[in-house]
């Protein structure tokens, strides 16, 4: 995966969205994140949240899923960055993927971004 990575801070810069300081500030370890997104979200149902496939409790489909997801909100929050938005990527992501007051909301997705940072933290 680290070429993936590469690969899209290549492709940022080919298109000239940021900077080289802006890309080192910000690097983002993607399989750490999918990681901690699957333990934070803890569903047997929905595997790394995924809710939008029915991936029939499929982990391997749903964090490919969730890889994607984070992916492609990278791209997003970049973008948004440069547009004056000052939250980090967990934040970020965390509103896009599981916003608060959302129609599913059950009360929990205000847990979401501090339980995806505690699980970040605690991994090797």
């Amino acid at each position: 995966m680290k070429i993936a990575k590469i690969l899209l801070i290549a492709s940022i810069f080919a298109l000239g969205l940021i900077s080289t300081a802006f890309a080192m500030e910000t690097y983002i370890d993607q399989e750490r994140l999918v990681e901690a997104i699957g333990k934070a979200e803890n569903s047997v149902k929905y595997p790394y949240g995924i809710k939008s496939i029915n991936t029939h409790g499929d982990k391997v489909l749903a964090r490919k899923i969730c890889l994607n997801t984070v992916n492609n909100n990278l791209a997003r929050w970049q973008w948004a960055r440069q547009q004056g938005d000052t939250r980090d990527f967990i934040e970020f992501l965390g509103a896009r993927f599981c916003p608060v007051n959302s129609p599913d909301d059950n009360g929990t997705n205000q847990f979401w971004v501090k339980n995806v940072r505690h699980f970040l933290s605690i991994q090797n």
